[in-house]
């Protein structure tokens, strides 16, 4: 009877330690998951940030261009005849 009782403890005993390695295997798990889908997202960011400051770099190059040269209207001076 107590060789039973030794049994079904020893049984429980690894079933637990089985149960607590699943556990931490899949927290290891999703740790590595969640690091490498945080460095993916740094790196989303950057080139963002990257291709905003160049468009914005962009439209200042832009604007100083049109206040160097302004735009030829044509509204004021009528159109152009031919003789």
């Amino acid at each position: 009877m107590r060789m039973y009782v030794i049994f079904v403890l020893a049984v429980v005993l690894v079933a637990g330690l089985l149960f607590l390695l699943d556990r931490g295997l899949k927290a290891v798990s999703k740790g590595r998951r969640r690091r490498v889908a945080g460095e993916r997202l740094a790196a989303a960011a950057a080139h963002a940030e990257q291709q905003a400051e160049q468009q914005h770099a962009v439209q200042e190059a832009s604007a100083a261009l049109t206040t160097v040269l302004p735009a030829i209207q044509q509204g004021e001076r009528g159109p152009r005849r031919v003789a």
